[in-house]
């Protein structure tokens, strides 16, 4: 704590609510968050939200070079002076919902870690699944009530459209638990620390807009049946008909107790028949998912 506390106070910074912003200040959970990120000397990692740079010198002690992403430009004069001279770190000024990742290693893909800003973390995290085929894992600390969303199987009340997008790409394991008086200030609530490793996928755009436009149809209202909510997104009823009968499941059932599996399926019978192409047109994963 003390160490965060003499470098805000040391470059006259106090942190800013609307940014987020809460420094981690405990070491020993900034060293094992670097130990889950498993950063080797042929790789390159990208820290969303660099900071007072604790993080980046504990990832540039193994990695073969850093990215410190970082959009306040009081945080950025602290990283210069603390990383002048050091060909491992790369400072990057730029907001996360705007930098290209595709662009950080062309010959290979990254890693990604960061404690990401609370307001905004699900536009970022699917920001970053956007770019799922230059990423091999992330390492990222959420707010609790999220990392439960995320990490939550069928039939709970907090499975929902995060749960099955994240699935469909990834693998999750929550790591580690983080109380609020690991942070300086201490922010309201409890933090979680989720470890994503990004599976290789063949699928088109076009499969994938499908996907999460029938993810997000299903989940659109949530006491209402599937048939109801996929009907009400446009879909024909004989063709949601044929096509539920066809893969074996319910119409009567919620999009809570469908698998992501069963989810999967189910986008590709409909893409099978060829009737959703107007309604999934131009759909983005990032701008689609709440």
């Amino acid at each position: 704590m003390n160490s965060v506390r003499k470098m805000l106070a040391q470059y006259e910074i106090l942190p800013r609510k609307r940014l987020g912003q809460s420094f981690l200040s405990d070491m020993n959970l900034t060293r094992k968050i670097v130990a889950l990120v498993e950063p080797a000397g042929d790789e390159t990692i990208v820290e969303i939200g660099a900071g007072l740079g604790f993080m980046t010198e504990e990832l540039a002690r193994k990695a073969g070079k850093v990215i410190a992403l970082e959009i306040d430009p009081r945080l950025i004069a602290v990283l210069r002076d603390r990383f002048a001279g050091s060909a491992r770190v790369e400072i990057v000024v730029g907001d996360v919902m705007k930098y290209d990742f595709s662009t950080s290693c062309p010959a290979g893909k990254i890693k990604i870690v960061g404690n990401i800003p609370y307001p905004i973390s699900t536009p970022i995290l699917f920001r970053l699944l956007e770019f799922r085929r230059s990423i091999s894992s992330m390492v990222l600390m959420f707010q609790k009530e999220l990392a439960d969303r995320i990490t939550a199987p069928p039939g709970t009340k907090e499975y929902g459209i995060p749960s099955v997008i994240i699935a469909r790409h990834a693998s999750v394991t929550r790591e580690l638990a983080v109380p609020s008086t690991c942070f300086y200030p201490e922010p309201s609530v409890a933090s979680a620390v989720l470890k994503v490793i990004i599976h290789d996928e063949p699928e088109t755009p076009e499969e994938e807009s499908l996907f999460v436009l029938t993810v997000r149809a299903a989940f659109a209202r949530r006491r209402k049946t599937l048939w109801n909510n996929l009907r009400a997104a446009g879909f024909d009823e004989e063709v949601l008909a044929r096509v539920l009968r066809k893969i074996g499941i319910e119409g009567k059932r919620r999009a809570e107790t469908l698998s992501v599996g069963e989810f999967s399926r189910l986008s590709a019978a409909l893409a099978e028949t060829g009737s959703a192409e107007n309604i999934c047109a131009g759909k983005s994963l990032c701008r689609e998912i709440p």
